[in-house]
Formats: C-alpha cells, sequence, structure tokens
C-alpha cells in the first residue's frame, strides 16, 4: 500500500516552514505539484512529486537534532514580539529548525531542536508516555498525602494529569523550601507549576533534567551539543516500545 501525506505535512516537514505558513502558501495558490496549481488543504503526496514554491523546487533538508541547555531569561520559540533572547538565537545553523515544546522564560534545562517533524510529533504525543524529568525548588515540605496526590493525578483546569514519579531530594526546614524530583508523561503549558499550585505549593526554581534517556551531561546552561545517529535512532525506538 502507498503511503500519502497531506501536502502541508511534507511541505512543513521538509525543514521549509511551518505548517500553518504551508496552509498559507496553498491557499495562496503559490504551490505546484508536477507542475499542477494546487490550492485545497485536502491535497494529499506520495512523496516522488515534483513540489514548488514560488517557482522554486522543494528540497528536504538534511535533518538536524539539538540537545540545548536552554538557560532563565530566555523563551522558547523561533521569534519574539519583544524582542527578547529566543533558543535559537543560541544555536548557530542555517536550516529552518524548531524547538520541540516549550520551556518557560524562567525555567531552565533540556530542550530538544530539530527540523524533523515525525520525530516532533513521536516526543509530543502523550501516547508515547515519554519521560521528563525535572528538578523543582518549591516553597513548604511536602507532605507524605501531598506526594501520593501528586503521583495518582491531579485534576488541573480541563484535564488530569497521569500517574507521575515524585521523589524529594532535599528538604530545608530553615528556609521552609523542597527539592523535588517529578518525572510526568505530558507536557500541557506550565504543568510542572500547576501541579504544585495545586496542592498549595510554589515553584521557586525548575529545571528540565530530562528527556527519556537524553541529559544534560557535560553542558553549561546556554551550550548545546548535537544528537548523534545512534541516540536519535533509540528516540525513534520509543515509539515501537510504548506501541
Amino acid at each position: 500500500m502507498i503511503s500519502v501525506e497531506r501536502l502541508q505535512k511534507v511541505i512543513a516537514n521538509s525543514g521549509y516552514c511551518s505548517r500553518r505558513k504551508a496552509e498559507e502558501l496553498i491557499i495562496a495558490g503559490k504551490v505546484r505539484v508536477d507542475n499542477i496549481l494546487i490550492t485545497e488543504l485536502g491535497y494529499k503526496v506520495k512523496g516522488n512529486e515534483m513540489i514548488m514554491i514560488d517557482g522554486k523546487i522543494l528540497t528536504k533538508d538534511d535533518k538536524e537534532y539539538i540537545l540545548l541547555y536552554k538557560p532563565r531569561g530566555v523563551v522558547t520559540t523561533t521569534d519574539d514580539d519583544k524582542k527578547r533572547k529566543t533558543v535559537l538565537d543560541l544555536i548557530n545553523t542555517n536550516k529552518r529548525v524548531y524547538p520541540i515544546g516549550r520551556l518557560d522564560y524562567d525555567t531552565s534545562g533540556l530542550l530538544i531542536i530539530t527540523n524533523d517533524g515525525n520525530l516532533t510529533n513521536l516526543l509530543l504525543h502523550p501516547k508515547n508516555n515519554i519521560d521528563k524529568v525535572y528538578l523543582a525548588k518549591i516553597s513548604g515540605i511536602l507532605s507524605g498525602k501531598e506526594i501520593k496526590k501528586l503521583e495518582s493525578g491531579i485534576l488541573l483546569d480541563d484535564f488530569k494529569t497521569s500517574p507521575c514519579k515524585v521523589k524529594v531530594k532535599k528538604i530545608d526546614k530553615k528556609n521552609m523550601t523542597s527539592l523535588v524530583m517529578i518525572t510526568i508523561h505530558e507536557g500541557k503549558n506550565h504543568q510542572v507549576k500547576k501541579m504544585f499550585s495545586a496542592i498549595n505549593h510554589d515553584v521557586i526554581k525548575l529545571k528540565r533534567e530530562k528527556i527519556a534517556f537524553l541529559d544534560l551531561q557535560g553542558l553549561k546552561p546556554g551550550e548545546y551539543r548535537h544528537l548523534n545517529i545512534k541516540e536519535v535512532k533509540k528516540l525513534y525506538a520509543l515509539n515501537n516500545k510504548n506501541a
């Protein structure tokens, strides 16, 4: 059976632009497939067609996989209307790459940046249960009851968090703070902060330590490295493991 995909997805996965921008280009009459003008968003391609955008043939970029130690005070976006420094300002590449998921402005830690749309979908889809490990400095001392509540799932806004792992690493009774390691699988907006807030603990500082088997070893804030092919294959294998 021949696999087909929507045209806008193929354009986005090539690294040319985002899927939304690809849709805009199609509607605007900027895209041709085998020299046929395409203006419908439902159009599907097999992958061997010649796709042209604004008269130029679309070529697939070589895939790039970057592991960044995001520092605090940097936004996780490709551009910022407030002119703040973005994660793309920290890396050197001539390819159109984008972060997988996001970390808050005041949150530091591991962030993967790529132009591989398939890997992005794999790591973000909740069904794959990809571990995301955070180290949180919170106000107050966690009780056993609160730990169990976190681990069993907390109702936040319109969803309940899936079961997670919580481990208290350090307690500072003098300043009434705790250092807590928490492993979650989703990636909802402000999720870790909201989870602790739901049990009346503020997050003072937050850092993402790991995604799956990847960690920040050897990197300082603001530094990055490229993933090797073995690591990329191992990430893709997570899809089969969790199938």
